[in-house]
């Protein structure tokens, strides 16, 4: 593994069980195993561009915690900063199977999992600066007290440092106390980042602003230095500290198959071209393209593209 990262992010991975037929969850006799987690996607498709990237979690030491890592190494992901837990498991999911582009039942068992025991003692200074780039989201911080606290110590060690930040909001409001908490403290770490990825519905639930300019200027004003939300069916739409703003278009898909991952895809696009030196265009326009494809298929990253199926 290369001791100088590209990106290095945190999340919580868990083993995915997907219905292979369509229906109620509970009538549903064989499923697929994959692996889910949403900072592990983003890892996924940075990885599948070429970048080099790090992943840090928990993970029990049991047979999902292994699948984790067997995915990690054939993903070609940096392990170095995954622990396997002895005390505490990992966590899993199972997932219904989407028809159409329908919403999927997703039923969740990762209470008390390895991952929610995150904390600042899993902070390795000289790993997370050979990164140049940190991304985090708002599902890492919902995990736990001390899973949040470990986000903010590294934002705040990394923009020290003149590292990039980015950070997607990624609202899971089951996971916190109450909707005052969430807006908070997923703001506390929007202040700190660089470029903040909401989508609309995010924007409007953490600033209480409707308009796309309107939730930019709310992150603009606190020292982020470019936003760019999600607009859905309309594509996407971004302002810069500097005044440049535009929209985007979406990408037309035909068969839309899971919308599962499409926000992650995104991200993929977005960071791995401003990674790259790209004007903030295309980087928008490459978000885009990874999200349409992210929703052809079943999985959350099964349709992240290589560099070369990129076709740029």
């Amino acid at each position: 593994m290369p001791t100088q990262l590209d990106v290095i992010t945190i999340g919580e991975a868990m083993a995915m069980f997907v219905a292979s037929e369509t229906g109620d969850l509970a009538a549903a006799e064989q499923f697929v195993k994959r692996v889910a987690g949403a900072e592990l996607n983003v890892a996924t498709g940075l990885a599948r561009l070429g970048l080099n990237v790090g992943w840090v979690s928990r993970v029990g030491n049991d047979s999902f915690g292994r699948y984790v890592l067997q995915q990690l190494a054939k993903e070609q992901i940096d392990s170095r900063g995954v622990i396997a837990d002895d005390r505490y498991a990992t966590g899993f999911q199972l997932k219904s199977k989407a028809e159409n582009g329908t919403d999927t039942t997703v039923e969740y068992f990762r209470k008390g999992s390895a991952a929610s025991h995150l904390s600042v003692a899993d902070f390795n200074e000289a790993y997370f600066c050979s990164a140049r780039h940190l991304h985090l989201s708002g599902v890492a911080a919902a995990l736990s007290d001390s899973s949040l606290e470990l986000l903010n110590h590294a934002a705040c060690v990394m923009k020290r440092k003149g590292k990039t930040i980015s950070f997607d909001p990624n609202l899971r409001p089951v996971l916190w106390k109450s909707e005052a908490e969430m807006v908070k403290q997923l703001n506390n770490l929007a202040f700190q980042a660089d470029w903040v990825l909401p989508g609309l519905s995010e924007g409007a639930i953490l600033t209480g602003h409707k308009t796309p300019e309107a939730i930019a200027d709310f992150y603009l004003d606190h020292g982020v230095k470019t936003v760019v939300l999600k607009t859905g069916a309309d594509g996407a739409w971004f302002k810069t500290a500097d005044g440049e703003k535009g929209a985007v278009s979406a990408v037309k898909v035909d068969n839309v198959v899971d919308t599962v991952g499409a926000g992650d895809g995104f991200a993929v696009g977005v960071i791995s071209a401003l990674l790259e030196g790209k004007t903030l265009q295309q980087a928008v326009s490459r978000g885009n393209k990874i999200g349409s494809l992210a929703i052809q298929v079943i999985g959350d990253s099964e349709g992240l593209p290589t560099r070369a199926a990129l076709g740029e």
